[in-house]
């Protein structure tokens, strides 16, 4: 296994189409690391150079102790796991496994234990003699995660590895590739545009947009404390409420004024907040921290009246959706909370889960 640094490294395609914008990652041994974004946000082209399918155009790559950046693909002792299981459909699942090491001339019997090896961690050893076709889309996969293990190589690369398969399998293979990093202990990286899949996957994850990394974190801090206003909308679901107004400070009181409604801001947020006093600012609420009751009732809270204009019930919560007559909100209440279409309602503001952004920057005044 090793450690994977990427410094300041750019992609420029022909035409002055820049790709990625000195990007610099450094992924520690062992650790799995999600590249996450939107289409065309620089993840995938990052992933390739590491892999050596795409040349650099400035920067430098080191696997382990040695620059790669004129090392062919089969020479820097990666593995690559695709978005399409490129599977031999005339070879059996063991041959499939088998066939990169028959090129590499190991021998017969080191290439059976380590078929096998690979097949019984995967839970697969029964499917070694079927073709690609016997299987179901989970099962090519696994077939095709099997055959980058027996590689045993310095690192792990995914490219959208789930997005083929249904809701149902793509959870259980989530939970099937956290259960192979822990038992391989090995680095890896992954690349996708589900956010679920860097939530609940990654030790750190890395959102990009345009190219450019606009966060690098452990989940609980990207979700908790976003760096800007495209990681905080980018990552949760639903995303981040956002709200344009002013901040006010008068008679006792430290504020947020929407125009429909007035949200109250903690005494620990204060000070970091003064130069923003009677200017525009960017106001965020994350849809538990705004529907975690209603509050008709509820004397002293900062509340938001809205009406409803959609509801979702999810089973254990349900997600309404609102508008206060100048933003949309997402709300999540209580199952048990029976809303309609129509209905006006007051949700209480959880105070110490505020966020805020300088609109002109869109950087998180604190994080």
């Amino acid at each position: 296994m090793a450690q994977v640094l990427i410094q300041n490294v750019w992609k420029i395609y022909p035409g002055n189409v820049v790709a990625v914008r000195d990007v610099s990652l450094e992924i520690q041994d062992r650790e799995f690391v999600i590249l996450v974004g939107p289409s065309g946000c620089g993840k995938s082209t990052t992933l390739r150079m590491v892999a050596g399918l795409e040349e650099i155009t400035r920067g430098k790559i080191t696997i382990g102790d040695r620059v790669v950046n004129d090392v062919p693909p089969k020479d820097r002792d990666i593995a690559m796991v695709f978005q399409n299981y490129a599977l031999y459909p005339h070879m059996t699942v063991y041959d499939n496994m088998a066939f990169g090491l028959k090129l590499r001339g190991f021998k017969k019997a080191e290439i059976d234990r380590r078929v096998r090896d690979a097949a019984e961690i995967l839970g697969i050893t029964d499917y070694l003699e079927r073709r690609p076709k016997a299987l179901s889309g989970g099962q090519r996969q696994r077939v095709a995660v099997g055959r980058a293990i027996v590689r045993k190589p310095a690192a792990f690369l995914f490219d959208e590895p789930l997005s083929n398969l249904d809701a149902k399998m793509r959870v259980q293979m989530r939970a099937e590739i956290s259960k192979l990093h822990s038992r391989l202990e090995s680095t890896m990286i992954y690349v996708t545009h589900d956010q679920v899949e860097a939530m609940t996957m990654a030790d750190r994850i890395v959102v990009m947009k345009d190219g450019l990394v606009q966060q690098m974190a452990d989940p609980n801090t990207i979700y908790d404390h976003p760096a800007n206003l495209f990681v905080a909308g980018f990552i949760g679901t639903p995303p981040m409420n956002f709200f344009q107004g002013v901040l006010k400070r008068a008679e006792g009181r430290f504020y947020f004024d929407e125009g429909t409604f007035q949200a109250d801001i903690p005494a620990e947020q204060h000070e970091k907040l003064l130069p923003f006093i009677d200017r525009k600012i960017t106001f965020g609420l994350r849809p538990e921290n705004v529907g975690s009751h209603i509050a008709e009732n509820t004397a002293g809270s900062s509340k938001i009246k809205a009406r409803i204009e959609v509801v979702e019930p999810m089973g254990a919560e349900t997600y309404v959706y609102l508008n206060t007559g100048k933003h949309s909100v997402v709300a999540r209440i209580e199952p048990q909370r029976r809303c309609h279409v129509g209905e006006e309602i007051q949700l209480a503001i959880q105070g110490n889960k505020l966020h805020f952004f300088d609109p002109e920057s869109t950087k998180a005044i604190f994080t």
